[in-house]
């Protein structure tokens, strides 16, 4: 099995595939994310790259303060993520996997952090590919590692509200539906 720094690489080029198919006229389109439309759902991954740079070289979300906050993709958001996806990607390469990271409600080592931002990317990344008429098929050694993760704990998560409305899939639904459920999708 690859390692996180591997999938965190390839989610981050899926959903970049995928940014790169937004057509001007789906900016404001709705996405599996209701209260999200594909603008939204760019910046909030945006933002997520952004973080990263700082949080792995070590400060803390108080150290970066508010210059992440307001509108990150101004003008051009294909070359806003190209940019973010530039900078968290080479952060992600050069850290150490056992470094701590400080983020706002607990302290991870570097590993965890990314493996949680890679899942933002393959679950949003099939939002914005839904939304956008894209593939959905997320990378299957992706799915696989996310399922194992997230399958004993999608009771505990959805009675602290992550991961939106329970979802049945059908019976022998494939791993990626199983998955999608999880986090709430219809796929």
């Amino acid at each position: 099995m690859s390692d996180v720094k591997e999938l965190y690489r390839r989610a981050l080029e899926r959903f970049g595939e995928h940014v790169e198919k937004i057509r001007d006229d789906q900016w404001q389109g709705p996405t599996p994310c209701t209260d999200w439309d594909v603008r939204v759902l760019v910046r909030h991954l945006v933002s997520e790259n952004l973080w990263m740079p700082p949080l792995l070289a070590g400060l803390t979300v108080a150290d970066v303060g508010n210059r992440l906050d307001g509108d990150l993709l101004g003008e051009d958001p294909k070359s806003a993520w190209l940019d973010s996806a530039k900078k968290s990607g080479d952060a992600v390469a050069a850290v150490p996997l056992d470094r701590t990271v400080h983020l706002s409600r607990r302290e991870v080592p570097a590993e965890d952090y990314i493996s949680e931002v890679m899942t933002d990317l393959a679950i949003h990344g099939w939002d914005l590919a839904r939304a956008i008429g894209d593939d959905e098929a997320i990378d299957p050694e992706i799915v696989n590692r996310l399922y194992k993760e997230f399958k004993d704990r999608e009771g505990e998560l959805k009675v602290i509200g992550m991961f939106g409305p329970k979802v049945f899939p059908p019976k022998g639904a494939d791993r990626q539906t199983r998955l999608l459920a999880i986090f709430g999708r219809v796929a």
